[in-house]
């Protein structure tokens, strides 16, 4: 069925020129309120909104809202999951929020979060992590969180390359490898019907049930597979992103996350290749954790050798080939040739610090030394991970705000990170915290910092006088119960 939104009468639209972004008084902004409890959660948050704005603005500036849809109302409306007008919206008026969607069940659509994201190329997905006094946490010091995840959104294995073990589809890509890379064909443990068949002989020996796997699809080889595909351009504008608010923000590190150590040459080259982004763009701005290093030791002792200098960054030194020695003693040199006149002396002291640290590594790190994570770059799956592992140390997802963000073409969409909860739909219950922070996080956005600043206080103050909805009362004592409509009103008394 065709599908057109009527367009607002009143408002403008935001506009860009050249990563400018240009915002009238009277906004239009598409919404999509979401399923499930969206529409609950919609009805507080968007009050919360215009009274920010109304009271930081007195009045001059106003939001025209959208209504565009997508999801189950989409669906039960007009057919369609993710209508093409409501994709055309976003892209027409650059800025956009939205609440939970169902992801739709079988074929088609994988994720209508995701198919937003790649359709409109938001390749930032932004997930800022802060602690608000007196929100319940399990762990002893919530307030050593302050992060901001740069999640690479376009690419990884969410870009759904994968085939159904026993599908024609994975039996060619496997027939392909096996014809094309026969090494390491053979590090796929169960890529032929032969050696399905073997184990299957072992498993019968220990008295499994006998199974005629010839029988199964495509012969007997059933092996799903899929592909990983990681670029540098994408890894370029990712890195260069939250290297860029880093400075802007005046923040202290950017933490490189990846699993380089496995996935040599996907995750291992986004941390090669962020490394190379920032100090091709940002050579004056920044220093590496090793730079920082190598500089250290030649502040500490000006006469010290380059030998000495690589011992030192490298314990190991000794035991190394002389090969690999001449390869640290060359690094020691090069950094001090190039950037010693401009970092050294304590300079790179001031600087913005570009690290990297393993992703398993940094799950089990911001739990012990949160601290030491301030703005953090990384790939799809494992900003995934994180940034919900870090949800939860401060409060939960039911307070956790994203963005998905083009920092080039300026289009932006800020989201719900928690899910539907069906359950408790249009019983005015659940926390609006997520839409309500990631209208904060929209409104920054826009530039308008005074309403955004709002936002933050009266949630401060609201959660200071322990008011707060079902999922924060029962583990809070002496709080007082409100509804997700209530809360909303206490954040705007707050105010």
């Amino acid at each position: 069925m065709t599908y057109k939104n009527p367009r607002p009468t009143t408002g403008e639209k935001i506009t860009d020129a050249h990563g400018v972004m240009n915002v009238p008084n009277h906004p239009i902004i598409p919404f999509i309120e979401g399923d499930g409890t969206g529409p609950d959660i919609w009805r507080a948050s968007v009050r919360v909104f215009d009274a920010a704005v109304k009271k930081a603005y007195k009045g001059d500036r106003k939001i025209v809202w959208m209504e565009v849809l997508a999801g189950e109302k989409a669906f039960n409306q007009i057919g369609d999951w993710l209508p093409q007008d409501t994709v055309d919206a976003f892209a027409e008026y650059l800025v956009g929020i939205k609440g939970p969607l169902t992801t739709p069940i079988g074929g088609g659509i994988r994720s209508l979060n995701v198919a937003l994201r790649q359709m409109l190329d938001l390749y930032v997905c932004l997930r800022p992590v802060r602690y608000f006094t007196g929100v319940p946490s399990p762990v002893k010091r919530p307030d050593d969180v302050d992060m901001v995840i740069f999640r690479e959104n376009t690419e990884d294995i969410y870009t759904g390359i994968e085939y159904a073990g026993g599908s024609e589809q994975a039996k060619k890509l496997l027939d392909f490898i096996e014809q094309t890379f026969p090494d390491d064909f053979k590090k796929i443990r169960f890529g032929t019907v032969q050696k399905s068949v073997e184990w299957n002989a072992k498993l019968e020996e220990f008295g499994m049930p006998k199974r005629d796997i010839t029988k199964w699809s495509c012969g007997g080889l059933n092996v799903g597979i899929g592909i990983k595909p990681i670029s540098y351009l994408g890894t370029e504008r990712l890195v260069h992103s939250a290297i860029s608010y880093a400075i802007q923000q005046k923040r202290k590190s950017v933490t490189i996350v990846h699993k380089g150590n496995i996935m040599k040459f996907t995750e291992g080259s986004f941390r090669e290749w962020g490394y190379a982004v920032a100090t091709k763009f940002f050579r004056d701005q920044i220093v590496t954790e090793r730079e920082s290093w190598i500089l250290g030791n030649k502040d500490q002792n000006p006469n010290i050798s380059v030998e000495d200098n690589a011992r030192a960054i490298d314990p190991g030194y000794d035991l190394m080939t002389p090969k690999q020695k001449e390869g640290k003693r060359k690094e020691v040199e090069d950094v001090l040739n190039a950037i010693y006149a401009t970092h050294g002396n304590g300079a790179w002291k001031s600087k913005l610090l570009i690290k990297d640290t393993i992703a398993d590594i940094t799950l089990q790190q911001t739990l012990t030394r949160a601290k030491e994570f301030d703005v953090v770059a990384t790939l799809n799956l494992n900003g995934d991970y994180l940034s919900d592992a870090l949800a939860a140390q401060v409060g939960g997802i039911g307070i956790a705000p994203g963005g998905n963000i083009n920092y080039v073409t300026g289009h932006a969409i800020f989201e719900a990170t928690h899910g539907t909860a069906p359950k408790y739909a249009n019983l005015d219950k659940v926390n609006p915290g997520s839409v309500i922070l990631s209208g904060e996080m929209m409104l920054r956005h826009l530039g308008w910092n005074e309403a955004a600043a709002l936002i933050i206080k009266a949630m401060d103050k609201t959660f200071e006088q322990k008011t707060v909805t079902y999922d924060f009362h029962r583990l809070m004592e002496g709080a007082k119960l409100l509804k997700c409509s209530e809360y909303a009103d206490a954040m705007i008394a707050n105010m």
